[in-house]
């Protein structure tokens, strides 16, 4: 075999090199998610669990639907496919340092590449590719569009300061009674909650009983998980929180069933997700929604206190299966 000149050995080790992810690789894959973090937000916000949780699950396949870009060995992209729909729909994630573009280019063009493919086991005969990035990504939205993409929804990750002083347990709604949910039976009355109240929401996708736990990993604390009943209407609302992120506590669903909705249920629950953070020393909440929920979710969490910490989007392409 030839040598190569010095400049072609320089084009050669400037080239990223792409490899499946590991979960030996999570904290790696943390640094560099945080980094991101960092020129996006401002500040470092994901945690080692999160990423573990993503790459220990049940469904992940890594060899086949994770993607790790090396620039003369440090990491600078990282992708993840996952299919929750079993039919056309297949959902991604998608991190690039900003100075590497060429190998997020190469790590997108690889979830192309296997979402075509997955959509196609399913039996589809087309994939629509979702994928949601900070509004102003990392990764350079021209890259997007060149390639077919575009944006289709918006949404907000609102946050809210928290104190013992200014949250105190709120007084709740006539014949409104929470319970935790640390049996197994609540524990599957909060995923059926979850289902039903989120059923007609955008991207949101129905995951049976133990594929919703595999998403919520583990660290679950289902004291922090509670439902409602309301008298002469049984269980009508839940709001799941979490108490794992070092940024701040989160909330990651609060739904109400239909026929309960304007009693002012949802807001009771907001208001005693503040106390219990607030009493147990956070100084911040957040959560994130669709701006065109139809239920009016966003003016709820405004009307609370919450505010606007970052905007997101959802892009979508819709791509061929090979045949």
């Amino acid at each position: 075999m030839d040598e190569l000149t010095p400049t072609e050995e320089r084009i050669r080790s400037a080239e990223p090199t792409v490899r499946a992810a590991t979960p030996g690789d999570a904290a790696e894959i943390c640094r560099l998610l945080n980094a991101i973090d960092m020129v996006e937000v401002g500040h470092p916000e994901t945690d080692l669990g999160t990423v573990e949780t993503d790459l220990i699950h049940p469904e992940a396949d890594l060899a086949r639907n994770s993607w790790l870009a090396f620039h003369q060995g440090r990491l600078v992209a990282y992708g993840l496919l996952w299919d929750d729909s079993g039919a056309d729909r297949i959902d991604a994630d998608h991190y690039v340092l900003p100075d590497h573009q060429d190998a997020g280019e190469r790590v997108l063009a690889a979830i192309e590449t296997r979402a075509a493919e997955r959509a196609a086991e399913n039996g589809a005969p087309r994939a629509v590719v979702h994928l949601t990035l900070n509004s102003r990504p990392a990764l350079d939205p021209a890259t997007l569009t060149r390639r077919g993409w575009g944006a289709v929804r918006r949404y907000h990750v609102l946050t809210r300061p928290l104190s013992r002083a200014a949250d105190p347990a709120p007084i709740p709604p006539p014949g409104l009674t929470l319970r935790t949910c640390e049996t197994e039976a609540d524990r599957r009355r909060a995923h059926a909650l979850v289902e039903e109240t989120f059923a007609g929401h955008h991207d949101h996708q129905a995951r049976g009983h133990q594929q919703w736990l595999d998403d919520l990993g583990a660290g679950m604390d289902w004291s922090l998980v509670w439902i409602a009943a309301l008298a002469g209407a049984g269980d009508v609302a839940v709001v799941l929180t979490r108490d794992d992120r070092a940024a701040m506590a989160w909330i990651r669903n609060l739904g109400v069933r239909a026929p309960a909705r304007g009693r002012g249920i949802a807001g009771h629950l907001l208001r005693h997700a503040f106390a219990v953070y607030a009493a147990r020393g956070r100084d911040t909440i957040g959560l994130g929604v669709d701006t065109e929920n139809a239920t009016g979710a966003l003016d709820l969490y405004t009307a609370h206190g919450l505010a606007l910490h970052y905007a997101a989007d959802t892009w979508e392409v819709t791509l061929p299966t090979p045949r």
